[in-house]
Formats: structure tokens, sequence, C-alpha cells
């Protein structure tokens, strides 16, 4: 099994060496870049699993470069940043990273957390677009989904739950697997998290929210993943099953 490979982006040539020496002990490939424009070029010829981005650096901040990777794929970034702004961080998280840590960094914490982000990548889904129906496509490594011909961002929060559903297409998922893929590293967190994001979701894929097609919740146990699509073959299978209620 391929070791994950992990980009280390940061200014400080010191914790480049120290902190690709530990992962490296642990059983991670690295990559290291010393700013922004060095990490493109680096994305240019190989794809990590994962990137640890400084948010000050010179010539392109690492904001900056969170943005430019998310608008290629949606590859998952931990920030690392002597920055510790509560607002500021609850932004970042939404818009571009999976987790947060403040400089000075204790590595155990930092490995656990790049454990728990990794575990997405359990969740096998096909690079290209996932159709669901003749209204909906998934392109969750872009974190962007084609709603009856218009395309729709998704936050990296609702991408994480819908990679754990495609990953487990027309399957259900548990709501305590949903929420310890999209906040693992949030206390005191409740399956109300999941409701409320799953509501979004529909609110943003479903051309009927009250009436969804493709997002469809099995009571008391969780949700699932419904394609409209028939399989290809001489027989397509039996129709899908029907909308489950909804409760949440």
């Amino acid at each position: 099994m391929q070791a994950p490979r992990i980009l280390i982006v940061d200014d400080d040539p010191n914790l480049l060496v120290l902190l690709a020496e530990q992962l490296r002990a642990d059983g991670y490939e690295t990559m290291t870049a010393r700013d922004g424009t060095e990490a493109l070029r680096r994305l240019q010829t190989s794809w990590p699993d994962l990137l640890i981005i400084d948010m000050m650096m010179p010539r392109m901040d690492g904001l900056s470069l969170a943005r430019e990777i998310k608008s290629r794929a949606d590859l998952p970034i931990i920030v690392l940043s002597a920055i510790d702004a509560g607002d500021s961080k609850a932004d970042l998280l939404e818009e571009v990273a999976e987790d947060y840590v403040t400089k000075p960094y204790h590595y155990p914490e930092l490995r656990a957390r790049i454990n728990r982000v990794l575990r997405r990548l359990g969740d096998k889904v096909p690079r290209q677009s996932l159709v669901l129906g003749p209204d909906l496509t998934l392109d969750l490594h872009r974190r962007e989904a084609t709603v009856a011909g218009q395309a729709v961002a998704l936050t990296p929060t609702e991408s994480r739950l819908l990679y754990a559903l495609a990953a487990n297409l027309g399957q259900t998922v548990m709501t305590e697997t949903l929420l310890a893929r999209g906040w693992a590293e949030t206390e005191d967190a409740d399956p109300s998290y999941v409701w409320v994001t799953m509501r979004r979701l529909r609110q943003k894929v479903e051309r009927d929210p009250n009436r969804p097609v493709h997002l469809q919740t099995v009571r008391g146990v969780g949700y699932r993943l419904i394609s409209t699509v028939a399989e290809p073959g001489p027989a397509s299978g039996p129709p899908p099953a029907a909308p489950a209620a909804i409760d949440g």
C-alpha cells in the first residue's frame, strides 16, 4: 500500500526540514516548497494526498495558494500558522481548510489530525464527474455540483459528506459515520450538525428539496445517495428505490 504523500509549504527552512523528517519517520512520503509559487510548480508534476500550508509567506500567501489549489482539485489542506484568531480560523476552515494547527505545533497532535483528515481517502470516489441523473452531476474533487445546467459550489464540509455517500452509492451511511467524516475535530459535535448540513445540501442539489430524489433519509439510521442513471448493459436492473421518509 503506497504511503500517503504530503506537501509541506512554509517559508521557514528549519520547520520544513524538521517536519519532513518527522513525517518520513512515521512512514509518510514528503515534498516541500518554500512558498506558494514553488508549491504550484510541484503540483504540475505530482499531486499529493494532503498539503500542510503556512498562511504568512512571501510571493503568494497561504490563503491565495489554498484557493488556487481548491480551484483545481479538492485536495485536503491543513493550515499550520502562528496566527491564532478565532474568526479567521473559522472562516479558513469553512472556505479552504480541513483543519487548523497553531504554531509552535505539537507533533503528536499534528500527526493525529493528519491521520483523521486522510481517512477521507478511504472514500474511493472517481476523479471524473459523477452523473447521478439528468439534472445532477457531482465534481467532488472540484467541490462543485451541476444542477439543471447551473454550477453550484460546495463547502468543504458538504463535500466531505458527499464523498462518504458517493463512496457507498445506493447504500445507507450511518449518521454517526457522516458526523465523524465532517466534524472529526469538533468537540461535542452532535447529529444535528449532519441534519442541518443535509438540509442545506438538498437546497443546493435537489430540484425539489422537499421531495429529494438523490439525497434520501433512512429514518433513524442515516442517509443514502441515489443515482437515477440506469447501469450499462443488457439489463439495467431494478428501478431505483422510492424516496424514504424525510425526517432530517
